[in-house]
C-alpha cells in the first residue's frame, strides 16, 4: 500500500492534462484489481450516450477507444441505479444488456463521476472475461481514482470557462456594443498591424473616415432607438460592401473609418483613392427602415488618403484622412447650396 499510494502520488503530481493522469490511473487499478481491462467513459445522459474515452487493456481483453453505446443498454446504467458496483457474474445479474455479451464480461466494477451538482459526466471502470474476487482495497482504490479523475476534469473545465471568459472580455472590449464592428481601440490595433505589413510588402495604406451628415437629425426627430437602428444598418451596408481584406470599425457616435491595403509606393496614389471614395460613398446612401419611420439618406462625407507607411504613423493617417472626410463635406454643401 504504501508503494501504491508513493505511485499514486507520482502521479497525480507529474500528470497535468486529464489523459495523462487518466492513463497512469488505469495501469494502476489494473495491477490492483487484477482485472483484464480498466477504462473512464464520458456519459451524456441528455443525448443518451456512453463513450470509452480512455482504456488500459490485458490478457486479450479489449475495450475498444472511442466505442459508444447507448446509456439504457450499459452495465453503468444499471449498476448505478441499482447502487451494485461490483459484480462477479455479469451474465447472471443482468443477461439482457447486449455490449456485455459481445464482450464476454463477467466481472465488472465501477464508481460514477458526479459534479458537485449532481450531473453524471462519466465512470471509471473495471472488467475481465473470468469471475476474479474484488478486494476491499480494489473498491477503495476505484472510488479514490474516480475522485481523482473528477478533480482533474473539474480543474481542466474551470481552466477552459475562465479561458473562454477572457476571451470574450477581449471582444467586448474591442467591438463596438452597438454595431459589432471593431471599435476605435481594435481598429488602431489593426491599423498598426496593416502599417506593418505594407512596410514589409512596399505598399501604400488606403484610409477612409466617414462622417454621417444629418445624424442629429434623425436621433432629434425620429429618437435615439432609431438613431441606433440606423447606425447599425450603416456598419452593416459598410462591411457588405467592402473587400474582404479590409477593415471597417466605428471611431465613435457617428464616424466610421475604413481601411485597407492600397497600391505600390511607387505607384501614383491617386487613382486608388478615388476608387476607394467611389466606391464607399454610395453605400450609405439609400432608403432606410427604422421600425418607427422610413427615411431616405443622401449618404455620408467620406475622406480618403492613401497613407505611406514609412512616413506616417496610423494616428497621422487618421488626422488626415478626417480633414480629408471634412473637405469633402464643404464639397457637398456648396454643392447643395449651388443646386
Amino acid at each position: 500500500m504504501d508503494d501504491l499510494f508513493t505511485r499514486i502520488s507520482e502521479t497525480v503530481q507529474d500528470a497535468n492534462t486529464t489523459e495523462s493522469l487518466t492513463r497512469a490511473l488505469l495501469e494502476l487499478l489494473q495491477r490492483v484489481t487484477g482485472l483484464e481491462s480498466t477504462y473512464l467513459t464520458r456519459v451524456d445522459e441528455a443525448a443518451g450516450v456512453q463513450t470509452v474515452l480512455y482504456a488500459c487493456n490485458g490478457r486479450g481483453m479489449d475495450i475498444p477507444e472511442n466505442f459508444s453505446v447507448p446509456w439504457h443498454d450499459t452495465l453503468c446504467r444499471r449498476a448505478l441505479a441499482q447502487d451494485h458496483l461490483v459484480c462477479t457474474d455479469v451474465s447472471a445479474c443482468w443477461p439482457e444488456v447486449e455490449a456485455a455479451k459481445a464482450l464476454k464480461i463477467a466481472t465488472y466494477i465501477t464508481t460514477p463521476l458526479r459534479l458537485a451538482d449532481g450531473t453524471l459526466v462519466g465512470t471509471l471502470c473495471g472488467t475481465s472475461r473470468t469471475p476474479t474476487p474484488v478486494t476491499e482495497e480494489g473498491r477503495q482504490v476505484l472510488t479514490l481514482f474516480g475522485m481523482l479523475i473528477l478533480r482533474q476534469i473539474e480543474r481542466e473545465t474551470l481552466l477552459a470557462q475562465l479561458h473562454e471568459a477572457n476571451r470574450q472580455l477581449e471582444r467586448q472590449s474591442r467591438t463596438d456594443p452597438l454595431t459589432g464592428l471593431p471599435n476605435r481601440r481594435a481598429l488602431l490595433h489593426e491599423m498598426e498591424r496593416l502599417f506593418a505589413m505594407a512596410r514589409r510588402v512596399e505598399r501604400t495604406v488606403l484610409v477612409a473616415f466617414l462622417d454621417l451628415d444629418g445624424f442629429k437629425a434623425i436621433n432629434d426627430q425620429h429618437g435615439h432607438d432609431a438613431g441606433d437602428r440606423f447606425l447599425v444598418q450603416i456598419g452593416r451596408r459598410l462591411e457588405a460592401g467592402l473587400r474582404n481584406a479590409d477593415c471597417i470599425g466605428r471611431l465613435g457616435g457617428d464616424e466610421f473609418v475604413a481601411i485597407g491595403l492600397g497600391p505600390p509606393l511607387d505607384d501614383g496614389p491617386q487613382g486608388a483613392v478615388h476608387a476607394w471614395h467611389a466606391r464607399l460613398t454610395p453605400l450609405t446612401c439609400g432608403e432606410y427602415d427604422l421600425e418607427t419611420c422610413r427615411i431616405a439618406y443622401p449618404g455620408a462625407s467620406v475622406g480618403v488618403i492613401s497613407a505611406d507607411p514609412r512616413t506616417l504613423t496610423p494616428e497621422d493617417a487618421l488626422r488626415l484622412a478626417d480633414a480629408a472626410m471634412y473637405e469633402d463635406k464643404r464639397r457637398r454643401r456648396e454643392a447643395v447650396t449651388v443646386s
